[in-house]
């Protein structure tokens, strides 16, 4: 179990922290935005708040991935079990909602016309990743199971 909870820490810095942190930190960096405010606004606060809401969504969802799916986010190491609860019985990808929460919260904390084009074409990105490689993945791997749970739950919200 150990090893497993090392991988999941490893993946989930390695995979949603490089397109929702670094990547980001570089793209102000590079249009020349300050990455912290002289005075707070109220997009601040609210920035904050949605990248908090995120980084917990997506939170609960790698611990989930680890100790029910025994697996991690990645691709490389994906999940042994169908994950079903928790966040998952409303949405089919909760993580990538925590993950378009974090990037809509930098939007607004750096009110950035290049994040917001950035994060909506992460968001065509993820829905490609889900289309062509989650979902036919999950149907393979689990196809009575995952049938009858896309019958449930809907993809987003």
């Amino acid at each position: 179990m150990a090893s497993l909870v090392l991988r999941s820490i490893f993946f989930a810095l390695l995979q949603p922290g490089v397109a929702v942190l670094v990547i980001p930190v570089a793209l102000m960096q590079l249009v020349g935005q300050p990455l912290t405010p002289d005075v707070w606004a109220w997009n601040h606060y609210a920035g904050i708040a949605s990248v908090i809401a995120g980084f917990v969504i997506a939170g609960v969802c790698i611990v989930r991935f680890t100790t029910e799916g025994k697996g991690t986010l990645s691709p490389l190491d994906p999940t042994k079990r169908l994950v079903i609860s928790g966040l998952y019985k409303y949405s089919r990808n909760p993580m990538y909602v925590g993950m378009m929460l974090v990037l809509i919260g930098e939007t607004v904390f750096w009110w950035s016309t290049a994040m917001a084009v950035y994060s909506v074409l992460m968001f065509v990105v993820f829905n490609l990743f889900i289309f062509l490689h989650e979902e036919p993945r999950l149907r393979r791997e689990f196809p009575r199971e995952y049938d009858a749970y896309i019958a449930q739950v809907r993809r987003w919200v």
